[in-house]
């Protein structure tokens, strides 16, 4: 366990729907995990453009990037457990969360009640949706929100955006993709802006599946995991000692590869971020939903590429993946920890039963060893 009515106006881009999942085809792109052609003008390729693009930001200083690096998994490289959260375009302005990875964000059904069983876990009633809350409905829409919130991207309104693309050194590239009249109408430039990043978002440079874990999935007669990660994987799936897999699920809840979540909503008993800039009580997705029931929620995120990721939970309040192994192991369960939200803790985490997962320190190694092998880039 553990701490993302849509209608296009141009013939060249389609929106498909395909059991609340988002695929995105274009005209002359790909839109299904292959890499990025950078030669080619496509929806993929102007996305990418999009996502690097520091000018679209108030003080041109800020890209979609700037938070979900590249060198860090598509999270924040700049963020540490006493610097939990990325400071937005005017600098002296911060959010309340830590940036979340974009990689294999795309694989996220739509924002919904549970449709099937996914886990053992029985007190999730919703998965899906964009950020830790899932307050986005879907890939789209999340794109939207940064460039206009006052402590990301800080523009004034959907027309300063669309005229900083119209203005920009590919806008030419917007109007090949988008038709010659792409620029005609605010609000369909805007969605068009969104669903180039939404395209660029489900390429293999954001998604590349290419981790050691990926190798031996590919070839496990002639596994390249060692001693140490395979007994690690052994006990990430043990549904009644370490219990990672329960929500971190191995088998892909959408068919496909492994993607280590199974997208629904818990609150494990994070603790405060006493460095968090905004400190306030964080109630997740119970705020979105507006259910007392759901307070304390957070989406469980994908773990590849967890080893770059830190810092870790929502308010990245845990620096190591060791002290996310503890904060699971002993510290809900012994309360040695008080939750930000003490309500509706995940009952996996046996929470004041004195009992915890009784981990030991080879465990611990193991565990992280195999999580490890999860960082893309190994082939």
């Amino acid at each position: 366990m553990g701490v993302l009515g849509l209608y296009i106006n141009r013939p060249i881009v389609s929106i498909i729907f395909l059991t609340g999942f988002i695929m995105l085809s274009t005209g002359c792109g790909s839109g299904d995990g292959s890499p990025v052609d950078l030669n080619s003008v496509n929806s993929e390729s102007l996305g990418r453009k999009l996502f690097f693009d520091e000018n679209l930001s108030s003080d041109a200083n800020q890209s979609c990037a700037s938070c979900h690096n590249p060198i860090a998994g598509f999270a924040d490289s700049n963020s540490t457990q006493i610097a939990p959260v990325s400071a937005g375009s005017v600098i002296t302005r911060f959010g309340n969360r830590n940036a979340p990875t974009s990689a294999y964000a795309s694989f996220s059904p739509s924002f919904g009640l549970t449709a099937t069983a996914q886990t053992s876990e029985a007190s999730s009633k919703y998965e899906g949706g964009q950020f830790f809350d899932g307050r986005s409905e879907h890939l789209i829409e999340q794109a939207k929100a940064p460039f206009l919130n006052p402590v990301e991207m800080n523009n004034i309104d959907q027309a300063d955006v669309v005229a900083k693309v119209q203005n920009s050194e590919y806008a030419d590239d917007f109007l090949t993709v988008f038709g010659a009249t792409a620029f005609d109408n605010v609000n369909v430039a805007y969605n068009n802006i969104a669903t180039a990043i939404a395209a660029f978002e489900t390429t293999a440079e954001m998604n590349p599946f290419s981790s050691k874990f990926d190798a031996f999935q590919n070839d496990p007669v002639n596994s390249p995991l060692t001693a140490s990660e395979l007994r690690g994987f052994n006990l990430f799936k043990n549904p009644n000692t370490a219990k990672c897999a329960n929500c971190h699920v191995v088998e892909n809840p959408t068919g496909g590869k492994a993607l280590f979540t199974n997208f629904k909503y818990f609150n494990v008993g994070t603790p405060r971020n006493i460095n968090n800039p905004d400190n306030s009580q964080d109630l997740g997705l119970g705020a979105v939903v507006a259910e007392a029931a759901e307070e304390g929620k957070f989406k469980v995120p994908t773990l590849r590429n967890i080893e770059k990721t830190a810092p870790y939970m929502h308010n990245g309040v845990y620096e190591t993946l060791e002290d996310v192994v503890r904060h699971y192991d002993i510290q809900v369960a012994n309360e040695f920890v008080t939750p930000e939200v003490n309500n509706n803790i995940a009952p996996e985490l046996n929470a004041g039963t004195f009992t915890g997962l009784g981990l030991s320190p080879q465990d611990y190694i193991d565990l992280i060893a195999f999580m490890n092998t999860l960082t893309d880039g190994y082939f």
